[in-house]
């Protein structure tokens, strides 16, 4: 085990290391961030000097080399925009991206388990196939259109919940966090229901597939033969076995919520990394956007890591196959 774990570090560092070069070269070629900090009305000697001072005036291979000398060092240079580390920057914004995906995906666990257990004991009865068709309807939706639906309901026609915004937080140590407070839960809602939405619907039909898969096991049927009651069967018996595809679901679906949750950040204005990132992509903030690029690559390589040694301990089957290769 220590020797495959050690194998997916290097492999994770290998796939930064392309990363961070794909993502350098790509955002190079991509617009001048001089033109977007200039006035219009500043000189070429003036360009050529905010050029010279951010290092923009050297050729590509250098300014790569020294990104990467640096990077190993966990810099990443200084925001074009606001003069700070831009790592810095990123890190004061993940705990609000981590608390909402975190709150999102608990939310699709406790409403996809459940249901998609139920399809899955009762495929053919017609509370099963309406969990089918709106499951189906989680995937089809569009996320903004959800969650723009969901403000005009709940924040305008009803005003049960605030329309955007974090609201209030509790520190502790250097990590903000809105949970800890009931009206800081009002405004998480409706960003992490949106978000689940399509993560639910997704545990649903993978939950309900493994329910199919397991059911006609011999482990099930000589526990029902035993006379052991349906309860712990599907405690002990089912919900084991089926957790390792949910958990590799979840897992993934964690990641992508981290990555990818720019839509659900800037509709509900929360202010978290995927809003900044929207923000620096428009000024053309190269050291942000690459912290940030970087910062979710790790995040993703650790999580595919987390998700398989928990393979191992959910199944010994794993770590017998791992011991052999």
């Amino acid at each position: 085990m220590l020797a495959y774990i050690i194998r997916r570090i290097l492999q994770a560092m290998l796939v930064m290391l392309v990363m961070s070069a794909l993502v350098f070269c790509g955002l190079y070629m991509v617009g001048d961030p001089v033109a977007m900090m200039a006035s219009p009305e500043a000189t070429e000697l003036e360009r050529a000097a905010i050029r010279q001072n951010l290092g923009l005036d050297q050729p590509l291979v250098v300014q790569y080399l020294h990104f990467l000398g640096q990077a190993l060092q966990l810099n990443f240079g200084n925001s074009f925009h606001d003069g700070e580390p831009a790592m810095k920057l990123i890190l004061q914004r993940m705990p609000a991206t981590l608390e909402l995906a975190t709150v999102a995906m608990l939310i699709s666990l406790l409403i996809g388990i459940p249901l998609g257990i139920w399809a899955g004991l009762k495929p053919n009865a017609l509370s099963s196939r309406g969990i089918m068709s709106v499951s189906t309807l989680g995937f089809s939706l569009p996320n903004f259109w959800i969650g723009l639906m969901f403000i005009i309901l709940f924040a305008v026609y009803l005003k049960w919940l605030p329309s955007g915004g974090r609201g209030p937080v509790v520190s502790i140590g250097p990590i903000d966090l809105s949970i800890l407070t009931l009206e800081g839960w009002k405004y998480i809602l409706l960003p992490a229901f949106t978000i689940a939405c399509a993560k639910a619907a997704l545990i649903i039909r993978v939950t309900r597939a493994a329910t199919r898969e397991a059911l006609p096991m011999e482990y099930i049927k000589f526990a029902r033969a035993k006379g052991v009651p349906r309860g712990k069967i599907l405690r002990t018996h089912l919900l084991k076995n089926i957790l390792i595809p949910i958990i590799t679901i979840a897992g993934l679906e964690y990641g992508q919520v981290i990555a990818f949750a720019v839509v659900t950040e800037t509709i509900f204005s929360w202010p978290g990394m995927g809003q900044y990132l929207i923000q620096s992509i428009q000024n053309l903030d190269r050291p942000i956007v690459v912290a940030y690029l970087i910062l979710i690559v790790f995040l993703l390589v650790m999580l595919n890591l987390i998700v398989d040694v928990l393979y191992s301990v959910l199944d010994p089957r794993v770590r017998v196959q791992g011991a052999k290769s």
